[in-house]
């Protein structure tokens, strides 16, 4: 069976970690999401995935290449204009003649959820839509189910019916463009593939797998700390990169190839340390630290729970806490990150210019590539600081701020 990974989206309210490179290649536990779905396809044993790409489409040709490393042979198509998901899934009628499997390249899962939709199908000959029950499923596709067969699909409904979710992860049969093909634009000016499927639903040709495995939706900047934190707990230590004596490390580290941990830091697992990450002296790293690659962490720096992406730099008398920082980003000394409200409550953040509950009690904040922070920065909770911004030493910040601001 053939697969395609829908990887041409904007990702919007993942900025500004999406600004310079596309969604399915942010890192969750040092390995971007779309790697990670197609290594999982391979052990599946499907050898062919037709990727789509749009918004920044060289960075995911540049970074998957033509599947030779991972086993598979790789299809690239490019959507030029984005008219929805439905639009989206019609790219690949030419070359998808049987049965496929689809999935949004930004979800993570494990191999039982495509175990599973793979027993729905067989020997049927109808859709197979996952669903996955949640506990608040408001912001998503609500489907009910009956007699395992999808009857009704509700968009983020404010009232949901039921507890039940789109996963995004589908086996279509040929016959999925004929219904592609009749579905309307919708108000917003799409095809949605919410509408094509509930064309198939009232014929009696939408099956439903509702799963027990491990699925997540990556839709916020939380949610890929989050993420984080969940894979991090399966986390296996091994050293491969050289710590010196008088490191303390204690629980599950991983340590990279070409990283060195120097004299007098503490570390307590689990911990990922990618490649050629610098660490120490005196550095205390805290148990869900996920230092992407060419990471420096320096002397009385202490960075907890927190994803540190490729290049960026913290380099003594820094304090980052529940955090998400992008590539080659410079905390000047004495930056803090403040990650608690002091009345208890949860903390909010901007997406797309409105301020939501982001459902955790400890978050600290979100930088875009290339942020630069004075000495003496104080960061508060919730603060989404857009690529190449610049603090001024001193400087108190709070709030959501445009790439490119100069913050006094």
């Amino acid at each position: 069976m053939k697969a395609c990974i829908l990887a041409a989206g904007d990702g919007t309210r993942m900025w500004p970690l999406t600004e310079g490179r596309p969604k399915p290649l942010l890192p969750v536990l040092g390995e971007p999401i779309l790697i990670k779905q197609i290594r999982l396809l391979k052990k599946l044993g499907m050898s062919e995935v037709h990727i789509l790409v749009g918004h920044l489409s060289g960075a995911i040709v540049a970074e998957v290449g033509d599947g030779d490393n991972f086993g598979v042979k790789i299809h690239y198509h490019h959507q030029r204009e984005r008219l929805g998901t439905a639009h989206a899934i019609s790219m690949f009628k030419e070359v998808m003649d049987e049965d496929f499997i689809c999935m949004n390249g930004d979800v993570l899962f494990d191999e039982k959820v495509v175990e599973e939709l793979l027993r729905v199908k067989r020997g049927r000959g109808d859709a197979v839509m996952t669903l996955k029950e949640i506990e608040k499923p408001e912001g998503y596709g609500v489907i009910e189910v009956k007699e395992g067969r999808v009857v009704r699909i509700y968009e983020k409904p404010e009232r949901p019916p039921t507890n039940l979710v789109n996963a995004g992860i589908y086996i279509f049969p040929p016959e999925i463009f004929s219904f592609i093909e009749k579905t309307p634009l919708s108000p917003r000016g799409e095809y949605e593939i919410t509408d094509t499927l509930q064309m198939m639903a009232d014929e009696g040709k939408l099956l439903a797998n509702i799963t027990h495995g491990f699925w997540m939706d990556l839709a916020t900047p939380w949610d890929l700390l989050r993420a984080n934190e969940i894979i991090i707990k399966d986390l296996k230590g091994e050293i491969l990169g050289e710590v010196e004596e008088g490191v303390h490390v204690h629980g599950e580290v991983f340590v990279g190839k070409g990283s060195r941990i120097r004299s007098g830091s503490y570390i307590e697992g689990p911990v990922y340390i990618g490649e050629e990450c610098e660490i120490g002296p005196n550095a205390y790293l805290r148990p869900g630290t996920v230092l992407v690659k060419n990471v420096k962490v320096g002397a009385a720096s202490e960075v907890k729970n927190s994803v540190i992406m490729e290049g960026s730099k913290i380099p003594h008398h820094n304090y980052v806490g529940d955090s998400v920082i992008g590539r080659n980003c410079n905390l000047g000394s004495g930056t803090k990150v403040a990650n608690l409200r002091h009345d208890g409550r949860n903390v909010t953040a901007a997406i797309k210019g409105r301020r939501v509950d982001t459902g955790r009690r400890k978050f600290g904040v979100v930088l875009g590539d290339n942020v630069k922070t004075g000495i003496n920065t104080s960061l508060n909770v919730g603060t989404i600081l857009g690529k190449g911004c610049v603090t001024y030493p001193g400087a108190r910040v709070s709030g959501t701020y445009a790439s490119g601001s100069i913050i006094k």
